[in-house]
């Protein structure tokens, strides 16, 4: 289920501060109102736009980090960060991977799908 969480992670309050953004606030982006986000469809998406990253088995590549991890946890990481990740990019904060740029072409609706996916192998391996 997609939880629409308001708050901004720490990383996303570094990137506002760094940019010289400072007292704007960036919005997560919204899913379509009603979306029903579908984990299969999240699968092919990710495969396509995080894999090269984060690793087909979502355990991390070199470029990136694991999502089976408890740091992604929702209680860590909300769903809305992945939001804001993947349309505003994030500083490196958890990690020595280097800074994750914006994935661009990536909707808020697409987004939605791929952390139902990323949700439901966290609960697979017990990190959610």
């Amino acid at each position: 289920m997609f939880h629409r969480h308001t708050w901004l992670t720490a990383s996303v309050v570094w990137l506002l501060m760094s940019s010289g953004a400072g007292a704007q606030a960036l919005q997560a982006p919204q899913p379509t109102p009603g979306l029903m986000p579908n984990p299969a469809q999240g699968k092919r998406l990710f495969d396509k736009q995080c894999a090269t990253c984060h690793g087909l088995d979502l355990q991390g590549t070199r470029q990136g980090p694991p999502f089976l991890h408890p740091v992604y946890e929702p209680s860590h990481h909300g769903d809305a960060s992945f939001q804001m990740a993947a349309r505003y990019g994030t500083r490196a904060h958890h990690w020595k991977f280097g800074d994750m740029p914006p994935v661009p072409g990536v909707t808020a609706d697409e987004v939605a799908h791929i952390t139902a996916y990323v949700r439901q192998q966290q609960r697979g391996v017990g990190t959610r």
